[in-house]
């Protein structure tokens, strides 16, 4: 049965979600990576890609996801295109390894960007790495060198930070530093652990 033992790990772009799932690794938690799975689902269909957007967006046999980003980020019309032909697929490559970390019966996280936005996946709880917006675009511009209207745009297509903030089991606040942030981590896993255990009697 897939899905029973997960945990979904969203927030938003610019909050630091992947520092987040390197530290929750290092906590003992196995990961399902939904953006890995997307990159490599993307890459193994180039061809399907190329037909339905075009030839500029294939570089030797594999799709280029920052001038596909482009596109899909200020255009709705492909963004819908595109998310209806590869979500489907995302889902089901999820659902696939979720029902193998299933059988060992403890908590794992599926790191899922749009958890909330799709709302298509079975699983009760959700934790939520926050930042405030200010913070995502300050991140994004640095991180990736987008302007400030590009980044504007990339932010502003997820739901807002702090609706999914209301909306999350657990929410672990990125605003600070590091050091905040592996507390902030330690605090959740023993808030999981103890969650686990009493779903189990122990």
């Amino acid at each position: 049965m897939a899905f029973q033992y997960a945990v979904a790990l969203t927030g938003g772009i610019g909050t630091g979600k992947s520092t987040a799932s390197s530290l929750f690794m290092l906590n003992g938690f196995k990961i399902i990576d939904a953006d890995k799975i997307a990159h490599s689902i993307l890459n193994l269909s180039y061809i399907e890609i190329e037909e339905l957007f075009g030839k500029k967006y294939i570089k030797n046999s594999k799709v280029d996801r920052k001038l596909l980003g482009q596109l899909i980020f200020s255009n709705k019309t492909e963004k819908i295109k595109l998310e209806k032909f590869i979500h489907p697929k995302i889902f089901d490559a999820i659902k696939i390894e979720s029902t193998k970390l299933d059988r060992f019966k403890f908590p794992y996280l599926i790191d899922i960007p749009l958890f909330f936005e799709r709302n298509n996946y079975p699983i009760d709880s959700s934790i939520v790495i926050y930042a405030p917006k200010d913070t995502q675009i300050k991140r994004v511009i640095d991180r990736d060198g987008f302007s400030k209207d590009e980044t504007i745009q990339r932010v502003e297509s997820q739901m807002d930070i702090d609706e999914k903030r209301k909306l999350a089991t657990f929410v672990i606040d990125n605003s600070t530093s590091l050091k905040n942030l592996q507390s902030e981590i330690e605090r959740v896993t023993k808030l999981i652990q103890k969650r686990q255990g009493e779903i189990d009697g122990v």
